[in-house]
C-alpha cells in the first residue's frame, strides 16, 4: 500500500531509538520516549497561496528532520509507522 500526503502535509518515518545507552543500560519499550527524528518519505501536493500559486517545500523526500515530541498522525501501513505532519510543524532538517 502506498499513500500520498495532500496539501502541505509530509510522510514521515521516525526514527529507531537504539536500545541500550552508553552505560550499558538496556531500556525497555515501555520507557522510550518518542523519536524525535524521522526520515522524510513523501511530501504532499503543495501549499497554496492568496494567488493560487504553489509555494516550493522547505524539506524534500529523503530529508532528516527534527519532529516535535507531540503532534502530528500516526499511521501504519505494511507494519510500519510512520507519521504525518503539517510542514509547519516540523522544527527542522538535520544537516
Amino acid at each position: 500500500m502506498k499513500i500520498q500526503p495532500l496539501g502541505e502535509r509530509v510522510l514521515v518515518k521516525p526514527l529507531e531509538e537504539k536500545e541500550t545507552e552508553k552505560g550499558g543500560i538496556i531500556i525497555p519499550d515501555s520507557a522510550k520516549e518518542k523519536p524525535q527524528q524521522g526520515k522524510v518519505v513523501a511530501v504532499g501536493t503543495g501549499k497554496l497561496d492568496e494567488d493560487g500559486k504553489k509555494i516550493p517545500f522547505n524539506v524534500k523526500k529523503g530529508d532528516l528532520v527534527l519532529m516535535p515530541k507531540y503532534g502530528g498522525t500516526e499511521v501504519k501501513i505494511d507494519d510500519k509507522e510512520y507519521q504525518i505532519f503539517r510542514e509547519d510543524d516540523i522544527l527542522g532538517i538535520i544537516q
